[in-house]
């Protein structure tokens, strides 16, 4: 088994509540800490499992056990330059050359604030290149995926968690 950090970030119950933190815990949530910040449930989770899909749809799971509505999984799969370089073990100015095409070539473009001066690329995207150059190992992209997928399926709420993560985790670890 091994252990995975990640977020879930909910809303939905009342943090003055006398049993808020204890509904948690009876839910499974005792590998997790608990804050309230900025009108957000945060629950900080080092979870061991098999896989990363199972630690995520664990969490997800005993969260909305607790009546809490789940609204994403962190960390986001949007990230600046800046987030780039730090989960690819690189230097800013290494990630500003990729991008700028300066070094490389087929650097993912950006998907949202493209006309802003902080630009945001989607993680997946920028790992699958990194793969491909055998620059980071084959779980970064799996986790990507599998953390894009969760946001998803929260938003859609669907309630095939489990089957569309094992799924996004499969074709990952196949690409």
């Amino acid at each position: 088994m091994e252990t995975y950090e990640f977020s879930v970030i909910a809303s939905g119950l009342d943090p003055n509540a006398d049993d808020f933190e204890d509904r948690f815990y009876a839910a499974g949530c005792d590998d997790a800490l608990i804050a309230f910040q900025k009108g957000h449930i945060i629950v900080d989770f080092a979870r061991e499992a098999e896989s990363i899909e199972e630690a995520i749809s664990s969490a997800i799971e005993n969260v909305r056990s607790t009546g809490a509505s789940v609204d994403r999984v962190e960390p986001d799969p949007l990230v600046n330059l800046s987030e780039i370089a730090d989960r690819a073990g690189t230097t800013r100015s290494a990630i500003s050359h990729y991008a700028k095409g300066t070094r490389g070539k087929d650097f993912p473009a950006p998907i949202a604030k493209i006309t802003d001066e902080s630009p945001l690329w989607s993680w997946p995207a920028v790992a699958r290149w990194f793969v491909d150059r055998e620059q980071l190992g084959k779980e970064v992209l799996v986790e990507a995926e599998v953390f894009r997928e969760a946001n998803e399926v929260i938003v859609q709420k669907d309630t095939a968690l489990r089957e569309r993560l094992k799924k996004a985790a499969g074709l990952s670890r196949g690409a």
